[in-house]
């Protein structure tokens, strides 16, 4: 082939890929040239997430709005279920995810995490006349209630002597909490300060003092390598933390108000 040839492929390829480089666009750019910033969540967590109407109120909610005003852009909310919020991170359908996520590591191989905001524990909550769970291991024969995906979906898992029959598994914890209060599973497992918001406000249940696992870290989470996105998210959550707004909000949403 004429070296001539070769040269002008060898030049066309380069400028192909520097323009591929150029026309790269991290999040942060997506999001200054559309003026908003999309967060991903599951609505129904008190006091993380609580619907109210056609918003969403509740700390997650106060962060993430303090988020966009650090961006100086508009805060869009899509609510969906909790399994598919990194994979609706990982897609670009939402740009940052905030729902009183875990940091875990399998999680941490699919997204990237934020400073950890807040500590937490699984609870186990039954019927208010059940006596028959005195320990941990008691759980192992019973039917579990758990939010599908999350912490207390894995710490079931690990619990249970059958997980295919005795884990029923629900898109919000309070659909968990209404089957244990209709009689259909035995127990639920999931974050403390949910199950005290639910349990505080419906007849019928009480929770355990029983720690099924160990605490655990919540965290706003971004896509792999939104290093810029992840630095704001980090800037807000220190303010906020070292202000003590965020265990403001916590007892602010706790209490309904």
């Amino acid at each position: 082939m004429n070296k001539k040839i070769i040269a002008l492929m060898l030049g066309l390829t380069l400028l192909c890929v520097a323009l591929a480089g150029c026309g790269k666009q991290s999040t942060l750019d997506k999001i200054e040239k559309n003026n908003k910033v999309v967060w991903g969540t599951n609505a129904y967590f008190m006091p993380f997430e609580i619907r109210e109407g056609e918003d969403v109120i509740g700390v997650d909610a106060e962060i993430a709005a303090a988020v966009a005003e650090k961006l100086g852009v508009e805060l869009v909310v899509e609510d969906m279920e909790f399994e598919s919020l990194i994979s609706a991170l990982e897609a670009g359908t939402v740009d940052f995810v905030g729902a009183g996520m875990t940091i875990t590591d399998e999680r941490k191989e699919k997204a990237d995490f934020s400073t950890g905001y807040w500590t937490a524990v699984q609870v186990v909550t039954v019927a208010a006349d059940d006596e028959s769970v005195l320990t941990v291991g008691d759980l192992s024969s019973l039917v579990i209630g758990v939010q599908s995906g999350t912490t207390g979906d894995f710490v079931a898992e690990e619990l249970s002597n059958n997980p295919d029959t005795g884990i029923m598994r629900y898109n919000t914890v309070i659909e968990a909490m209404q089957d244990l209060k209709n009689g259909n599973i035995d127990c639920v497992i999931a974050d403390d300060l949910p199950s005290q918001a639910i349990v505080s406000q419906t007849e019928g249940l009480k929770i355990l003092d029983l720690q099924p696992s160990d605490k655990e870290t919540y965290a706003f989470a971004v896509k792999k390598g939104d290093t810029e996105l992840l630095a704001v998210i980090n800037e807000v959550l220190t303010e906020m933390m070292e202000s003590g707004e965020i265990e403001e909000l916590v007892n602010k949403y706790s209490l309904g108000q």
